[in-house]
């Protein structure tokens, strides 16, 4: 399988972020991937308004990724607000979108950003804590949503539930320190589950960027910097089946935990 992950700034105009989303999939689609990763919000940035943003899964948005996905042939993940039960705190939501324009399934973030001075819970709802993964190809995929990414227990339960990649569409704002557990998070994430990590990050002022995919054994296979742009990588069976025949780290584990 051959991974995109896509490094852009969404903004608060939704239609501009349509717009963006389209050239974003077409240009990524030139390096021929199964699967192209967007960044968590890309329907609209965070601000003061999410809740008069969210859209329902049949919305604008997510009619722009069916749309480009079928006109590309590539399955897409990205994020949107979505609108739950409680009109003034819609669900922060991962979209996955088949090649052939099928949803594959939504998972909604569980671990809410209330931290580093932030309280995203103020305007979001928290999701169900259930593991989940969909399949693109041959490969089983697990969603995260950046502030997940320090949750370990949520990448195990995705492993558990048959998730070989782990994809983290984010927006991991910046601060002393932050770009630093960005990466490594990602690669803790990767190398305990002996597993491919696919993270594709907003930039620009208020985010790190920093999108990487990166292999079983810890090791960057692609990367883009602090700039738009996107990065491709291959990932196999191949390789993981080896990485986890020479580090059989979840074969050997004594300790395990229920999702509460």
């Amino acid at each position: 399988m051959r991974i995109a992950v896509v490094q852009t700034a969404s903004s608060y105009d939704k239609a501009a972020n349509r717009d963006l989303v389209t050239r974003l999939v077409a240009d990524a689609a030139q390096g021929r991937p199964d699967l192209v990763v967007l960044p968590e919000a890309m329907m609209a940035d965070f601000g003061d308004s999410v809740a008069e943003a969210a859209e329902p899964l049949d919305g604008e948005f997510v009619s722009t990724l069916r749309k480009a996905a079928v006109e590309h042939g590539v399955a897409v993940v990205a994020g949107m607000f979505e609108r739950s039960c409680d009109q003034h705190r819609p669900y922060n939501t991962l979209l996955a979108v088949g090649a052939d324009g099928a949803l594959l399934g939504a998972y909604r973030k569980i671990h809410l950003y209330d931290a580093f001075g932030y309280k995203e819970s103020d305007q979001l709802t928290p999701g169900d804590v259930a593991p989940v993964v969909v399949q693109v190809g041959d490969r089983s995929l697990g969603l995260m949503t950046c502030y997940d990414l320090r949750f370990p227990e949520l990448s195990r339960a995705l492993i558990d539930a048959g998730a070989d990649v782990l994809v983290v569409p984010a927006a991991w704002v910046r601060g002393p320190l932050k770009e630093h557990h960005w990466t490594t998070l990602l690669t803790a994430r990767a190398v305990e589950n002996t597993c491919y990590v696919a993270a594709a990050a907003q930039n620009g002022k208020k985010y790190c960027g920093l999108s990487q995919i990166v292999d079983p054994q810890g090791i960057a296979l692609a990367s883009v910097g602090e700039s738009d742009g996107h990065a491709v990588a291959e990932i196999t069976a191949e390789r993981l089946a080896d990485v986890r025949k020479r580090n059989p780290s979840l074969q050997n584990r004594r300790y395990t935990v229920s999702p509460r």
